[in-house]
């Protein structure tokens, strides 16, 4: 399928946006570029084959970094043991750059080899050079591979932890997903001096608005909340030079969008917008036209859509479920799944059955108290337990590697939650499986969404080879 249909006319961009991959004249070429960055002009010259690569035969990097002290540094990164499960080409088809080839400052390197990140994946290796250059970019890449390193890395290397001031804000839909950003922030900036805070709905304003009389160099948060801190005058955004979008679509959901909007006021009018999500629906052209005018596009997505990710449906009734997600469990080898249903009501009523067929069931949706949320979430990720009913409120990048297996207990309603929701699987590159428990309500979504995504669910087998998810 070409997803190219899902872009309005100046959304095209394939993965590099032509010019670039092939021209060591992209930055003259493209127009709105700064063409004083300092970054800039240095990863020029570090590129391969570009002026300065070579300097009596040793490369530019190596002039960079391979001072005395280079190897001493590298010595003391304690770098976690390697993963060496079966990875798709989603992570893994790069064009072999490293880290160090964009000139990232040594402690920033330090906490990047540190937090387990050998070499950029695809979407980072386009994101991050562009990044540093100070352009607008709207990508588009599949969940699990490395969007949130491809926006949080150039956001560090920026700062300047000098001047104690709000330099990036970076807005997300769901508080979970707040809490996640904010600590890929803070591990991946571990050996910099930046403070990074977390705010959201349902917990302290007064804690928040004492935090903010502190130093602030990276905000993370929900609209919301911090539209709420900036009308109050405690959350000063005139010097945050860089907005950064996750999940994208969301945020332009009317829902968000008014706050969103709002907080863009309030931000210096040199700033820098990326905009990252997994499906960008055509409603994002008139945001994209107003408060990024041609913005740097990164598609990912021609081809990758649910790579690495194997598809069943069972077909059901709706009194049937409960014994087939039982038959599933006794069959399954699961690390960790997550099941999903369309209610809260559903999620309660679920994880309750779940606990009283003996398997180990947390469950989390939008009506529990934030502290609750916090707990359940922390729990589950830290493998306390198997299994996780919720509703969609966690769907929208929840990073966790053991999850092998994503249950639709009830089928979703449109193409974009289906992708999400079986995203929860296969991150990072990693195989996953997705069985989705389909009544005859459901039969014509189904096909509806097999179709917009350009993707085949087959009927679900006997047996289900472990092979297929457990790599």
């Amino acid at each position: 399928m070409n997803n190219q249909g899902r872009y309005q006319p100046g959304f095209r961009g394939t993965r590099g946006g032509g010019v670039f991959r092939g021209s060591p004249n992209y930055y003259q070429q493209r127009p709105g570029v700064q063409q004083n960055n300092q970054h800039q002009q240095l990863w020029l010259r570090k590129r391969p084959g570009g002026p300065g690569e070579r300097r009596g035969g040793n490369t530019f990097q190596a002039q960079a970094h391979n001072d005395s002290g280079s190897q001493d540094w590298k010595a003391q990164v304690k770098k976690p043991p390697p993963d060496n499960r079966y990875k798709t080409e989603d992570v893994t088809a790069t064009k072999g750059n490293e880290f160090e080839d964009y000139f990232l400052k040594r402690e920033l390197l330090m906490g990047i080899y540190e937090k387990g990140f050998d070499k950029p994946s695809p979407i980072q290796e386009e994101s991050i050079p562009i990044a540093l250059t100070g352009s607008n970019i709207l990508a588009r890449a599949k969940n699990g591979t490395g969007k949130t390193a491809a926006f949080c890395i150039p956001a560090l290397e920026k700062i300047d932890s000098d001047k104690n001031v709000i330099q990036v804000a970076i807005l997300v839909p769901t508080r979970e997903l707040a809490l996640q950003t904010s600590q890929v922030c803070k591990e991946l900036g571990k050996h910099l001096k930046i403070q990074v805070m977390v705010t959201t709905g349902g917990t302290s304003l007064k804690d928040d608005i004492m935090r903010l009389y502190q130093h602030v160099h990276l905000l993370v948060g929900t609209p919301g909340r911090i539209l709420d801190l900036t009308k109050k005058g405690v959350c000063l955004l005139n010097e945050c030079s860089m907005l950064v979008m996750d999940e994208a679509d969301k945020l332009l959901s009317p829902e968000f969008e008014p706050s969103v909007k709002e907080l863009i006021d309030y931000l210096p009018q040199n700033r820098q917008i990326l905009m990252f999500s997994a499906t960008f629906p055509v409603t994002v052209k008139a945001f994209k036209d107003r408060y990024l005018g041609t913005p740097y596009v990164i598609n990912l997505m021609d081809e990758l859509t649910l790579k690495g990710i194997t598809q069943y449906y069972a077909f059901v009734e709706e009194r049937q479920k409960i014994h087939c997600l039982n038959t599933l469990f006794s069959k399954l080898q699961i690390n960790q799944s997550i099941i999903f249903c369309n209610s809260v009501s559903r999620v309660e009523l679920l994880a309750k059955k779940i606990t009283e067929l003996g398997y180990s069931c947390f469950y989390i949706h939008a009506k529990m108290l934030q502290d609750h949320r916090n707990r359940v979430f922390h729990d589950f990720r830290n493998g306390a337990c198997r299994n996780l009913v919720c509703t969609d409120l966690f769907t929208r990048g929840i990073d966790i590697q053991a999850v092998n297996v994503v249950i639709n207990f009830d089928f979703p309603r449109t193409s974009e939650t289906y992708l999400h929701r079986v995203g929860r699987s296969g991150r990072f590159g990693h195989l996953g499986l997705s069985v989705n428990l389909i009544t005859y309500e459901d039969r014509f979504n189904m096909y509806n969404i097999e179709k917009e995504l350009g993707t085949e669910i087959k009927q679900i087998p006997p047996a289900i080879d472990q092979a297929v998810y457990c790599r």
